[in-house]
């Protein structure tokens, strides 16, 4: 049975009965704070599950600070700033400086007003590989703001999380830390579940369900969502082997790369054959010991990395290669492709809520029809029709088991029957709401799917064609690098 503090109703419904949080004398929203998303179906024959953006917001988090500095209480607070022209916001121009545990907030209370929105994940904490140094490095500071956002902007771009309460309070509260310990000191209240479900087996929710009548709208989904993360997948472990190949590890950085390890241990090696060359050819010596040079430059261009978080800018070219091939390609390339497979993660939790809320409708209805047959049952006893026989085994064991502890009289009946048909009752209530709630859940998740959508396809668009954009720049500066040998290998004179 389950236990009191488990509520299977917390899985069927999502509105809170409760009044919305009044940020700062806001007055709240008519809709409440549940996530069911703007639209309108009367309006020039708009789809009901299109999407609709009331207006923009566009965020940014940026000037990394470290506060309380030489203290044990020493953190890092970040600006974020928007421009927007959405009515819940007070001003056009809003900003406030918020620190890490401010944006896990911000991100756990979206997730718990919103559960049928897609509400990106923060950067892992951990995972900063591309970063050396501590968390209060540049480095790493760096790399924090730019997930943050990243996260911030991906906020922006919904149309149901951009026009949040929470959110506004976010960006413009001078009272923010008061908003959290209200949410701490009163988290939301779930919806009081109906007794009836106090009653169920926890059998009924357990992790190896699966949809009875699956909806192959969903279905669809669900294979495009294992497609695409099968594809991210696989193309972070190429990209990564990409970066391998070109840059060696930070214990080898101090020395010379052991010749066939990785791409600049292949240029080293040349660079080093052509240097003999030109020991061995006392007429071109120079030209080719400049050849050589050029080579083992362009070996430490692939080589060293020049850190993507500095603000520092270039000061020669080769320092610029570098910048450039770290700055606006490989490392930040794969920092966004992780987090796009994250936010793809986010998405299929969705999906899978959508599934069960669809499981607690099929669920219900048969512990419905499980029940009923067994008040039709005591009935047609009671009345002489028939006893267990035809009814099946687990039927006529019953009554044997209720002969034996006296049961088996028609007063007993009668009272039994009376219970079933109060449950019975409770549970018609139960599978309506629960089959309303899962109609409507699936509703806003085909609504939340076109959301997410576009903005992967937007996010895409921007990490792929900045990966061209560095590469292009890259090579182009390579050339610049590469042209100046050119003059130096046409001054070789050639005797005819």
């Amino acid at each position: 049975m389950l236990g009191d503090e488990e509520d299977v109703f917390d899985s069927v419904t999502w509105e809170s009965p409760s009044a919305p949080a009044n940020y700062e004398g806001t007055s709240a929203r008519p809709s409440g704070p549940g996530f069911r998303q703007s639209t309108s179906e009367s309006e020039d024959g708009r789809d009901p599950l299109e999407p609709k953006w009331e207006g923009y917001l566009i965020t940014s988090v940026k000037d990394p600070v470290k506060e309380l500095p030489e203290t044990k209480d020493a953190y890092v607070s970040y600006l974020v700033t928007a421009k927007t022209n959405l009515p819940i916001f007070s001003t056009p121009n809003p900003s406030a400086r918020r620190r890490f545990q401010d944006f896990v907030f911000l991100r756990t209370h979206l997730a718990k007003d919103f559960p049928a929105c897609v509400v990106p994940p923060l950067p892992d904490k951990h995972r900063l590989e591309y970063v050396t140094g501590d968390r209060f490095s540049p480095e790493f500071m760096e790399r924090r703001r730019q997930d943050l956002h990243r996260f911030l902007q991906r906020l922006s771009r919904h149309p149901t999380l951009q026009r949040s309460t929470l959110l506004r309070a976010f960006f413009e509260s001078t009272e923010w830390h008061v908003i959290m310990h209200q949410h701490v000191a009163h988290p939301p209240v779930p919806e009081q579940s109906s007794g009836v479900i106090d009653s169920i087996s926890d059998s009924l929710l357990n992790a190896f369900s699966r949809v009875r009548k699956p909806d192959e709208r969903f279905l669809a989904m669900r294979e495009s969502v294992d497609k695409f993360e099968e594809g991210v997948a696989l193309s972070e472990r190429l990209f990564n082997r990409v970066r391998n190949r070109t840059n060696v590890s930070e214990a080898e950085r101090d020395g010379a790369p052991e010749p066939g390890e990785d791409l600049t241990g292949d240029y080293h090696d040349l660079a080093v054959a052509v240097q003999g060359l030109g020991f061995l050819e006392s007429g071109i010596t120079d030209p080719l010991n400049h050849f050589s040079n050029t080579l083992l430059e362009f070996s430490a261009l692939l080589r060293h990395t020049v850190s993507p978080a500095t603000n520092v800018q270039p000061d020669n070219a080769n320092t610029r290669l570098v910048y450039l091939q770290t700055q606006t390609t490989t490392d930040p390339f794969l920092v966004h492709l992780h987090s796009l497979l994250q936010y793809s993660h986010a998405n299929r939790a969705v999906l899978k809520l959508r599934d069960q809320k669809q499981m607690d409708f099929e669920e219900l209805s048969e512990y419905l029809s499980a029940v009923t047959a067994e008040r039709d049952r005591l009935a047609a006893v009671i009345s002489g029709r028939a006893g267990s026989t035809g009814l099946g085994l687990g039927a006529y064991i019953k009554d044997k088991v209720d002969a034996l502890r006296g049961q088996d009289d028609d007063r007993t009946r009668v009272e039994r029957m009376r219970k079933l048909d109060a449950k019975i009752k409770e549970l018609q209530d139960a599978v309506t709401t629960a089959h309303e709630t899962s109609d409507a859940f699936s509703d806003e998740t085909l609504r939340e799917q076109k959301v997410f959508q576009r903005a992967k396809e937007a996010e895409m668009k921007e990490m792929f064609g900045n990966y061209a954009d560095g590469q292009i720049e890259f090579y182009k500066a390579a050339m610049e690098e590469w042209e100046r040998i050119i003059p130096v290998i046409q001054r070789i004179r050639v005797d005819v």
